[in-house]
């Protein structure tokens, strides 16, 4: 058997009340903390047996661990904590459980119950002002999520928002090069469709698609299929020029792929400073899309007095740690 926790805590007991969720490589359970604190918690089960046991334990297990263990002693409010982790013998297989703090919802469930009357304009604020920080943080930490979609970022009842689910997170190397799979396709890159290197401005076009989908309540781009997605992007936000088509895909430009248009507002109802935020974001050259850090001062949130950064963040970003992105890669 293996655990993460620390050494001077001892392991986590829990009771499983109910299972609330399932995917390929396993379940996820409500559960309850067992003694004084009786605090509700998520768990994550993976079975591995057979044939995938001899492969050892999964990449995606482990480094989901490493990444939250490394963000643990931060303990950002808007980055969901990791409680405990082990892998225990179970018959001829392995039991690894994922220990997390509980939280209600995800914001693809969050925004199944909206009104068609949709969002108001703070609550975008809020969700988006939250989801930057903890992007923020993470790319500080040199951190690529990789797989930022509404069903991996969570919302607590009180309203709080935490980035979740890091089986696809990378630490960021210079220009990394493609891993299939990476961003669930409808918030998938053009770099990463295009089969380019890509960096961590990946995490922000897909911050721009779940912004759009805050005011549209529904997807901004449906592919079915990896050229179907490019078609939709371009359809948005015009082709780009042939000069800013990445050199190293093995994809070719062609004028076919969608009109050429001006892309600064993308969406008709947006106000100004909406549409402009979402097109830095959705800006098809890398190099060119806004980093969250960047974002956090776009007039979209400094104009509103209750959402300006409060001074303990901006003192927190003054003294940033020297192992920042640079610039021209967050």
């Amino acid at each position: 058997m293996w655990s993460t926790t620390k050494t001077s805590s001892k392991p986590l007991s829990y009771e499983l009340l109910a299972e609330v969720g399932e995917g390929c490589y396993g379940k996820v359970y409500k559960a309850r903390e067992v003694g004084e604190r009786q605090r509700l918690l998520a768990v994550k089960k993976f079975n591995i047996r057979g044939e995938a046991l001899q492969s050892g334990i999964p990449a995606f297990m482990i480094r989901e661990v490493a990444l939250l263990r490394k963000m643990e002693d931060f303990n950002h409010p808007n980055v969901v904590k990791l409680l405990d982790a082990s892998a225990v013998p179970v018959g001829m297989g392995l039991e690894l459980s994922l220990v997390l703090e509980y939280i209600d919802q995800d914001l693809s469930t969050y925004l199944s119950k909206v009104p068609a009357s949709g969002l108001s304009r703070d609550k975008v604020m809020d969700v988006m002002l939250q989801l930057l920080r903890g992007l923020d943080f993470l790319h500080t930490n040199l951190v690529l999520h990789r797989d930022l979609k509404p069903e991996n970022i969570l919302v607590s009842n009180r309203g709080e928002v935490k980035i979740a689910d890091f089986g696809l997170a990378r630490i960021h190397t210079f220009n990394m090069a493609l891993t299939p799979g990476v961003v669930t396709l409808w918030y998938r890159a053009p770099e990463v469709l295009l089969n380019s290197v890509y960096m961590s401005s990946v995490d922000m076009w897909s911050v721009g698609c779940i912004f759009a989908e805050l005011f549209l309540l529904r997807p901004l781009f449906q592919g079915h299929t990896e050229v179907q997605q490019l078609q939709k992007i371009f359809e948005v936000i015009g082709l780009p020029s042939e000069k800013d088509w990445p050199a190293d895909t093995p994809i070719s430009y062609s004028p076919s792929w969608g009109p050429k248009r001006s892309h600064t507002k993308l969406l008709p109802n947006l106000e100004p400073d909406e549409n402009d935020l979402l097109s830095q974001c959705l800006a098809f050259r890398p190099s060119g899309r806004i980093s969250a850090f960047k974002a956090l001062s776009h007039p979209f949130f400094v104009k509103h007095s209750r959402f300006q950064l409060n001074e303990e963040w901006k003192e927190e970003k003054i003294n940033r740690c020297c192992s920042e992105l640079p610039e021209s890669t967050v």
